[in-house]
């Protein structure tokens, strides 16, 4: 998505949420697609399910992957940089290369379960887009978007009785950004809702148990079929 790693960042964009959506389902016309399977991690996630409630017929089955958007609660490492100044000050640190080196470091704790078992390729591909043109900028004007002082602004988990098609909700049960039991929730909220709690891993299941996820997104889609 735009602003998200070497994409390109307008600076005309408001990086919410909805913004996002309204990208994807561009994207899909760009490419010819009616419907398809969507999903999406953290911030992705929302945006998939906004786009699931805003145009249903699109979407065959919706993937949500530590997603924000099904609870007001969130880490504070995440609500701080909404502060005034606290983020621009994060922003000039994170383009030098001694601050986009401690910033990856810095966020491992939080995003996985295991931190000891973290990528070394992620810790560097994480210093490097964190020194593009526009990156931090965008990366805080996105969090602002979804995130204050007190909690996520956007929760849809109302919303999710409305939705139709089957539903894939994937959480790491060490996940520090998101508590597991939104994901608990809103499975108990949706009509054909599958929930799989992944032990020992944290908010980016996909980088930190990549096999595990893949066989249960793979189940999930043979279901379909």
């Amino acid at each position: 998505m735009p602003s998200f790693g070497h994409s390109a960042k307008p600076s005309a964009a408001d990086y919410s949420p909805d913004f996002f959506a309204r990208f994807v389902s561009a994207y899909l016309d760009a490419l010819g697609l009616e419907r398809a399977v969507v999903a999406g991690n953290s911030i992705g996630g929302l945006v998939a399910l906004r786009l699931a409630l805003s145009e249903p017929e699109r979407v065959s089955a919706l993937g949500l992957v530590a997603s924000a958007g099904l609870g007001r609660e969130v880490n504070y490492a995440l609500r701080l940089p909404t502060l005034p100044g606290y983020g621009e000050a994060a922003v000039a640190l994170g383009k030098t290369p001694l601050g986009a080196f401690q910033r990856a470091w810095s966020r491992v704790p939080l995003l996985f379960g295991r931190p000891e078992r973290v990528p070394a390729e992620w810790i560097t591909e994480q210093t490097k887009i964190a020194q593009l043109p526009g990156f931090m900028e965008a990366t805080i004007a996105a969090l602002r978007a979804q995130v204050a002082m007190g909690g996520q602004r956007e929760v849809l988990l109302d919303q999710l009785p409305h939705l139709q098609m089957p539903a894939l909700v994937i959480c790491g049960e060490r996940d520090r950004v998101f508590p597991y039991a939104q994901g608990q929730r809103a499975t108990s909220r949706l009509r054909q809702g599958i929930l799989d709690l992944i032990p020992n891993c944290g908010h980016l299941p996909h980088v930190e148990q990549p096999e595990r996820f893949i066989s249960i997104l793979s189940e999930f889609l043979g279901g379909l079929r």
